[in-house]
C-alpha cells in the first residue's frame, strides 16, 4: 500500500539543485557577473568621465577625478614589493610618477586592463644608467580571468608584478570612466 509522495525529500532535492546551480554560476564567473567574455561596454552615458587618476601607495587606494572633484575610490592591491620606486624588470614594484593611460586591453589575461605609460624618459635614462631594464607593462585591472570570485579578497596582500589590482566590478566601472591619455599620478 503506498501512500501519497511526502513533499519534503523533493523540496529537499530541488533546494540542493539551486544551491549547487548558484554555486557552480560563482565559481565559473565573476564578481557581479563580469568576466573577460562579458561585453566590457562602451560608457553607456550613466558614468561620470574622469580627467585624472591618482593612486596613493601607501593608502592602497586608487581615486578618479574630474577636475578636483573625486568621482570614485578603490581600494587596491599593488606589486608584491610596494615600497619605492619601479627600478627593474621583475622587481615586483608598482611605479611612481607621473604617467597616462596609453592603452586599453579588453582581451587581458586580467579583467579588462588599462596600460600606464610606464617607463617614461626619466625612468628609461635611469634604468639606462644602471644598465638594466626598466620593465613595463604596468597595469590597472581586474582579477585574473576565471578569478573574479575572489573579489575584494584579492587586497590581504599585495600581489601583482607591478600593475594595481581592483575587483572586476570595479575595473568595470573604471573602464567605462577613463579613456586613453588620462593622466595618471602615482604617489608613494
Amino acid at each position: 500500500m503506498t501512500g501519497p509522495t511526502p513533499l519534503l525529500p523533493i523540496a529537499s532535492v530541488l533546494a540542493a539543485l539551486i544551491i549547487l546551480v548558484c554555486a557552480e554560476s560563482v565559481l565559473a564567473g565573476t564578481d557581479a557577473g563580469t568576466d573577460a567574455g562579458t561585453d566590457a561596454g562602451e560608457d553607456d552615458g550613466t558614468h561620470d568621465r574622469v580627467d585624472r587618476i591618482v593612486i596613493e601607495k601607501a593608502l592602497r587606494k586608487l581615486t578618479l577625478l574630474n577636475g578636483n572633484r573625486p568621482v570614485r575610490s578603490y581600494q587596491v592591491a599593488l606589486g608584491a614589493k610596494p615600497k619605492g620606486h619601479k627600478r627593474r624588470e621583475g622587481d615586483q614594484r608598482t611605479p611612481e610618477g607621473t604617467y597616462s593611460i596609453d592603452a586599453r586591453n579588453p582581451n587581458s589575461d586580467f579583467f579588462l586592463s588599462l596600460r600606464i605609460s610606464y617607463p617614461n624618459e626619466q625612468d628609461l635614462a635611469r634604468a639606462r644608467a644602471r644598465g638594466q631594464d626598466p620593465g613595463g607593462q604596468i597595469m590597472i585591472h581586474g582579477l585574473r580571468n576565471g578569478r573574479g570570485w575572489i573579489g575584494s579578497n584579492h587586497q590581504r596582500n599585495d600581489w601583482t608584478d607591478g600593475c594595481v589590482a581592483v575587483t572586476n566590478s570595479e575595473m568595470l566601472e573604471i573602464w567605462r570612466m577613463v579613456d586613453v591619455g588620462t593622466p595618471v599620478e602615482i604617489k608613494p
